[in-house]
């Protein structure tokens, strides 16, 4: 290990950066986060490298470098483009003992900046010893995904009853076990979803030795249009922490081989007039595992509040009292229409769109078609395939021009997406020709015609 990694504490502390200028700014900006007091020597200093010296309530000394500058400094920064310089400011620091820093220099360094993932309290520092940055900044980005900004909330509740804990268990063990508990359970679950309060009312109980609750908790996790990369880091990171995965058809395999492995899968997909699970079982389904205590991935396609009825799986829950969280997913609407190349929107041909469901609960096509054919307006339409010759037929009917163009998306966002374009009048006769199968996204209005410049997302897509 050719440097050992420390925390340095910088409050109110007095450091050195020599030089003024980007390089110099970038440095500062992080020193100035950690609470230092800022001393900056250069002959020209940049403005905003001026501002923040002044609020660290720092100098600008506006001259060459003196070696006198290091007194009464704990760190010292070379940040200039002068090599001599630099090696000169190095020099001076290591006679005196003081950790210095020289930007992209690690030979001349006794200290160096690693790439941070800062989630304060809670801080993780990346290093290549100074020999590969780009690398490390590459694996704090990974780092970043994988670790929520509510992990530095999680370990603030756990400072302020650190004490607390400390004394309950004196062996260290103990402590380790305690917390171990508290950092993978419900505690840690409620403090990561933004329920604060809660958090620190179930350690409170926890630290008084009572017993924690028997009910688990529901997550209904939008699964996103099929492509994988969609999901959102809340989502990916309940899918890896749940002991039960309640699926519906839509969801592809990729993601459901995202979730945990050792979690239980559970099939509860329905298609028009085929359903595998009746709503009402696995609302049943949901409330009876939570309450064994179990965590419950409900794991839909697209969004769970657009057409995905969540909103029934959630008022079941709210009246048996299990706790939930939802997580919004990215809509088929969107992912599919973005992946076709199709704007939902656009300043020239659309100022609106409608999210309209093929059929409604008792089966039937019965929509509001004089409001459906509105100039400037983009409809789109979650399983209407089955539907399509009669809403192409009621729209035509009520005024929509049998010349507008639409689209077909089947398996949007996937590699096995297929978009066809046509029109109202002949996008019912593109189905059976191509036998076009669900699920598939109906588009309809003048923004298709965009597709033909905007496509991008071609993979092994058919295309008409």
């Amino acid at each position: 290990m050719e440097f050992l990694p420390l925390f340095h504490n910088l409050r109110g502390s007095r450091v050195l950066v020599v030089g003024g200028g980007e390089i110099a700014l970038r440095k500062s900006r992080l020193i100035f986060e950690a609470g230092a007091v800022i001393r900056v020597v250069a002959p020209e200093i940049e403005s905003q490298l001026r501002e923040l010296v002044v609020q660290s309530g720092g100098e600008l000394i506006l001259r060459g470098y003196h070696a006198d500058d290091l007194e009464g400094c704990v760190l010292i920064i070379a940040a200039t483009d002068d090599e001599p310089l630099n090696a000169q400011v190095s020099e001076d620091a290591r006679s005196r003992c003081v950790p210095v820093n020289v930007v992209d220099a690690p030979a001349l360094c006794t200290v160096i900046f690693p790439a941070i993932v800062d989630r304060s309290p809670l801080v993780i520092a990346v290093s290549s010893g100074g020999d590969a940055p780009v690398l490390a900044r590459l694996i704090r980005a990974k780092l970043e995904t994988w670790i929520p900004s509510t992990y530095g909330q999680l370990a603030g509740l756990a400072a302020r009853f650190r004490h607390q804990v400390k004394c309950l268990f004196p062996n260290v063990q103990q402590r380790r076990a305690f917390w171990e508990d508290v950092f993978q359970g419900a505690i840690a679950d409620r403090q990561l979803a933004g329920q604060g309060a809660e958090a620190e009312r179930l350690l409170i109980a926890k630290i008084a030795g009572e017993p924690p609750p028997e009910t688990g908790e529901v997550y209904l996790v939008g699964a996103g249009p099929g492509d994988p990369d969609l999901l959102t880091f809340k989502a990916l990171r309940l899918m890896q922490q749940a002991d039960v995965v309640l699926y519906d058809r839509l969801v592809a395999p990729t993601i459901l081989d995202l979730c945990r492995r050792d979690a239980e899968r559970v099939y509860v997909g329905k298609r028009r007039s085929e359903h595998a699970v009746p709503q009402d079982q696995i609302n049943k389904q949901l409330v009876d595992l939570a309450k064994q205590g179990k965590r419950v991935v409900r794991l839909k396609g697209g969004d769970p509040f657009i057409f995905g009825r969540g909103g029934e799986e959630i008022e079941e829950l709210a009246a048996h009292g299990i706790p939930f969280q939802v997580v919004p997913g990215i809509t088929a609407a969107s992912g599919c229409a973005a992946y076709a190349g199709i704007p939902l929107t656009h300043r020239d041909h659309a100022q609106s769109v409608r999210f309209i469901t093929g059929h409604l609960k008792n089966g039937t096509t019965d929509l509001p078609w004089s409001d459906l054919v509105a100039p400037a307006q983009t409809l789109v339409f979650y399983m209407g395939l089955i539907g399509l010759p009669v809403i192409c037929e009621q729209l035509i009917k009520h005024g929509r021009s049998a010349d507008t163009p639409a689209a077909l998306v089947q398996q949007g966002t996937t590699t096995n997406q297929r978009v066809f374009t046509g029109t109202l009048a002949n996008l019912p006769q593109m189905v059976a020709e191509h036998e076009v199968h669900a699920p598939t996204l109906v588009i309809i209005g003048e923004v298709v015609q965009l597709r033909e410049k905007l496509a991008w997302f071609e993979g092994n897509q058919a295309s008409v």
